[in-house]
């Protein structure tokens, strides 16, 4: 009995808790310090859980989640998810809570959460550079913020939660008619060479080839040239009448 209440088995490592007696819809692997989802997971629960915990570890890949066909919550926080996670297809997910990641890219990752889990109510990016919050990235103010949330709903039009806030009315309509426009782009950083890597030619500009002159010597140079002016265009050379003066 945990200090809750609540019954607690611990089977391979693996906590499944309910109310009165044994949920298998419940599974937590929390601080298990794994980098992918262990195998047993998927083949012994993932056909009864509706609710998977992996928070706390250090997760890069989601390989092994498309074993569990009825999940209803998902919880990855603190973990170590970039933008090279991929979503296995989850049909009944309505929450999804991935704070505390390694994800930069919003745009992407909404489309495939767009496709992957299309009755999304709850979502939570918190803690992550693809999320503004200005209480994590203090160079980010509350418009930043407020935007994120405009171009999150616009994609994901049927959360009801997002971080830790509700969705209004208002940020729904917002989010319908200019949403799309509120993406938060970063500049690139542009890498410049430095030292002998990138370094202008100390060289002294003139216009005649490098042979014909000596740059200490200032006298005029004589020489030859293929271009031959035949003054054909020139306005100098028109016949002008005396009474044209």
């Amino acid at each position: 009995m945990s200090g809750d209440g609540e019954p607690v088995v611990t089977d391979t490592q693996v906590s499944v808790r309910g109310v009165h007696g044994y949920d298998v819809s419940k599974i937590s692997y929390i601080g298990k310090d794994c980098t992918k989802i262990p195998s047993f997971l998927s083949r012994k629960y993932g056909h009864l859980a509706k609710r998977l915990d992996l928070s706390f570890n250090l997760l890069r890949t989601l390989d092994g989640l498309e074993g569990f066909s009825c999940l209803e919550e998902l919880i990855l926080d603190n973990n170590q998810l970039d933008d090279h996670v991929s979503f296995p297809p989850l049909p009944k997910l309505h929450t999804l809570t991935v704070n505390k990641n390694q994800l930069t890219d919003l745009e992407s990752l909404l489309d495939t959460l767009a496709s992957v889990a299309p009755v999304l109510e709850y979502l939570s990016l918190l803690g992550n550079q693809a999320c503004p919050n200005e209480l994590v990235s203090p160079e980010k103010d509350e418009d930043d913020y407020q935007r994120y949330r405009y171009f999150v709903l616009n994609k994901l039009p049927n959360l009801k939660f997002l971080d830790a806030r509700k969705v209004t009315r208002k940020e729904q309509e917002v989010a319908v008619s200019r949403g799309a426009f509120m993406k938060i782009v970063k500049p690139k950083e542009i890498q410049v060479p430095s030292g002998a890597e990138y370094s202008s030619p100390d060289l002294t500009y003139t216009p005649l080839p490098s042979l014909s002159r000596d740059p200490t010597n200032h006298r005029g140079v004589l020489g030859k040239c293929r271009y031959i002016y035949y003054g054909k265009h020139s306005e100098g050379n028109r016949f002008i009448r005396d009474d044209e003066l």
